[in-house]
């Protein structure tokens, strides 16, 4: 298979998973009448399988169900190995055109429909539609991963985006820690206070140089604010509603009044989820997996969690998240790499490791446990599932995604310079137009 032309080859700021580890033996081939054997939760055949997952994503969380994989089958267990998420894009795509490709992968969920519409990932439909825990699994997730009525992969992990505040900060800084802002005004007021406590405390984060970090946390200020961010397909408008300049100039403004942290110019990912926990930031955008990490990074910080609001008081949106496991072409386990899915679904890998962990379920049913019931935090992040969108488009990768796209160059304009905001997103828009065009 050749690679088709608009696959980069270069690097892509994105999500996706990635390990290059060899297999010693093959699995058995499917029974004489062309059936795949029923899916388990174990290995129909002996030796490592390889899995590729991205940097920057959830690894905590990729590598603990690795874990639980492993202890069950010591004699099929996954070599997994990361790759900085700017380079998976161009790495997989070059994978699969050249046949060295793992036996499964995770892949960031947006860019699911670009694979499936290249033929690049294996149809694991007919394996699947008897599956009960499909009923249940994330929506979001189960959007993307079908294309033409047809299932590609199943959720790996869930995020959801959120308004995650320092209460210790907001303490310090005379703010209420039990209320949260619930408009971008309020936002900017708390932030002007917890920025005046100084000692290099900011009161809110920007993710300069990431364009899928903006997309996760800037896109729901927008979608809150009303406006349509990426053109669906060719001849849809992209960038409609006064929410678009709304926010960018309420973003402007923040960088400008010294709320946001210089450091944050050049965050590409590599290191986001990691800024709040650093206990010097009173508030940003992120997602569910920072509850974990925040505090195992600063055990002693209070912190609270919102949704991410809009301009008007009280509305809110949250981009949600996450990565499939799917099977890319050219896999020699295509059948072990399916017990894997039925394994990630299973009742117990569910609550014993994703609840456990206090991470999403990926499947809805369940989310009621008791892990969770003894969790606020994560009963307060799961609210933005109900507020929630996952964008489905062919070219998201190019109008959204890409280092040099023109979401992330309106972003920049936006933030650090002073051009006029009107030529910004004209500007934006006629290039994220003629992108879907092409598609």
């Amino acid at each position: 298979m050749r690679t088709h032309p608009r696959w980069p080859v270069r690097a892509a700021a994105a999500v996706l998973l990635f390990a290059a580890a060899a297999c010693s033996q093959e699995e058995p081939p499917p029974p004489a009448a062309g059936r795949a054997p029923a899916a388990t939760t174990t290995c129909a055949g002996k030796g490592a399988l390889t899995m590729w997952e991205r940097s920057g994503g959830n690894k905590q969380m990729v590598d603990m169900l690795v874990a639980a994989w492993n202890t069950k089958n010591p004699d099929c267990k996954i070599n997994l190995t990361y790759i900085p998420h700017t380079e998976m894009v161009g790495k997989i795509a070059q994978g699969v055109a050249s046949g060295d490709v793992p036996d499964l992968m995770g892949m960031d969920l947006i860019y699911a429909p670009q694979f499936e519409k290249e033929g690049q990932l294996v149809d694991i439909t007919d394996q699947t539609k008897d599956w009960p825990e499909l009923k249940t699994a994330s929506k979001g997730h189960m959007t993307v991963a079908t294309y033409e009525n047809r299932l590609f992969g199943v959720p790996l992990y869930a995020d959801v985006s959120a308004l995650f505040y320092n209460k210790d900060l907001f303490t310090k800084a005379g703010l209420d820690p039990d209320k949260p802002p619930t408009s971008l005004a309020e936002l900017r007021t708390y932030a002007d206070k917890i920025t005046a406590l100084g000692g290099g405390v900011k009161g809110y984060y920007l993710p300069g140089n990431c364009a899928g970090c903006n997309i996760f946390t800037v896109g729901p200020l927008m979608w809150a604010s009303g406006a349509t961010i990426e053109a669906a397909g060719p001849g849809d408008e992209p960038l409609v509603g006064d929410g678009v300049k709304q926010v960018l100039q309420f973003t402007r403004d923040m960088v400008k009044a010294g709320n946001v942290p210089e450091g944050g110019r050049a965050e590409n990912g590599e290191t986001f989820h990691l800024q709040f926990g650093s206990g010097k930031v009173g508030m940003m955008g992120t997602g569910n997996f920072n509850i974990t990490l925040a505090r195992q990074q600063n055990p002693k910080m209070n912190f609270g969690i919102a949704l991410l609001p809009g301009t008007a008081p009280n509305s809110s949106a949250s981009f949600i998240g996450g990565d499939l496991v799917v099977v890319p072409k050219g896999s020699k386990r295509v059948n072990d790499a399916v017990n894997v899915m039925k394994f990630l679904l299973s009742d117990e890998v569910q609550t014993e490791v994703y609840a456990k962990a206090l991470n999403l379920t990926t499947r809805t049913d369940m989310v009621d446990n008791k892990y969770f019931q003894a969790e606020p935090l994560v009963q307060d992040v799961a609210k933005a599932l109900t507020v929630g969108r996952t964008p489905y488009t062919v070219t998201f990768f190019e109008q959204i995604n890409s280092p040099q796209g023109p979401w992330l160059q309106m972003l920049q304009r936006a933030y650090y310079r002073d051009d006029d905001l009107d030529t910004v997103i004209a500007d934006a828009k006629r290039e994220m137009k003629a992108i879907a065009g092409r598609s």
